[in-house]
């Protein structure tokens, strides 16, 4: 019965090892907050409606919503101006 409090000791002692050499340094948190910040910030900058302007073969300005294949292009943001509502209900016909 003696040996209960040693084996208890022994367990405590065990785990506390094991949480302190399992934890993160403060640097490796602050690394990865960090590349987390950039990577949602990138998500939101391409969730974004964008058009793409570009000059084809012709000098012709070509402005799509597709980004050219093996050509420069310029990306152009369409940000909806602040108090304007997009819907994409139709409006109702007039029956008169």
């Amino acid at each position: 019965m003696r040996a209960w409090p040693a084996i208890v000791a022994g367990v405590a002692l065990g785990v506390g090892t094991a949480w302190w050499l399992s934890r993160e340094s403060p640097d490796t948190t602050a690394r990865k907050q960090a590349a987390a910040e950039q990577a949602a910030a990138a998500q939101a900058r391409d969730a974004r409606p964008s058009l793409y302007r570009w000059r084809d073969d012709a000098g012709v300005l070509q402005i799509t919503d597709q980004p050219p294949k093996g050509r420069r292009y310029e990306r152009i943001d369409r940000d909806t101006p602040t108090g304007i509502r997009v819907s994409g209900d139709a409006a109702p016909a007039d029956t008169d």
